[in-house]
């Protein structure tokens, strides 16, 4: 529930996006040090998460979950695998379709930067003790959940836990 207060007749609303825009900024510059070893930064962790989470394997699904324009995201894959992070495989049950795999080598890096981010969730969230943490990354998921979704996207929103 938004804090309201007011001022002369108008209650005052405190404004979502200003928030969101502030903790993101927060989180982005703290994320993008955090993982600065892993091509691509934070777009790249999300990318080792949807794979190691298996909740989206799918080229053009990561795309779409990631909101990724295609092309971004071949060059993003391209810079993973030549890192040696991941596998670009025919997908089984659609053979024009290209799943993403961990190598072990992205899996420990996966591990050491999943490690890294939740220091950094812990860092961003600093103002908040650890149930009000739990309670936002809850309820920001379920809103996310709730957005539209394009129908051949991944169906989850992976998140990394704290």
């Amino acid at each position: 529930m938004a804090d309201v207060e007011t001022r002369g007749t108008a209650p005052v609303v405190e404004d979502l996006g200003r928030t969101l825009g502030a903790l993101l900024r927060a989180y982005l510059v703290r994320a993008q040090q955090a993982v600065a070893g892993v091509p691509g930064g934070p777009r790249g962790f999300q990318v080792l998460q949807l794979s190691a989470d298996q909740a989206c394997t799918n080229q053009a699904g990561m795309a779409s979950t990631l909101g990724l324009d295609r092309t971004v995201m071949t060059y993003l894959l391209d810079d993973l695998e030549r890192a040696g992070l991941i596998e670009r495989q025919p997908d089984p049950a659609d053979r024009r379709a290209r799943r993403v795999v961990l190598t072990a080598e992205g899996a420990s890096t996966y591990e050491a930067a999943t490690r890294a981010i939740v220091q950094v969730e812990r860092e961003t969230l600093a103002g908040l003790d650890d149930a009000d943490a739990a309670v936002l990354r809850d309820l920001l998921a379920r809103a996310a959940h709730g957005l539209e979704r394009d129908a051949g996207a991944c169906d989850a929103v992976a998140p990394t836990g704290c």
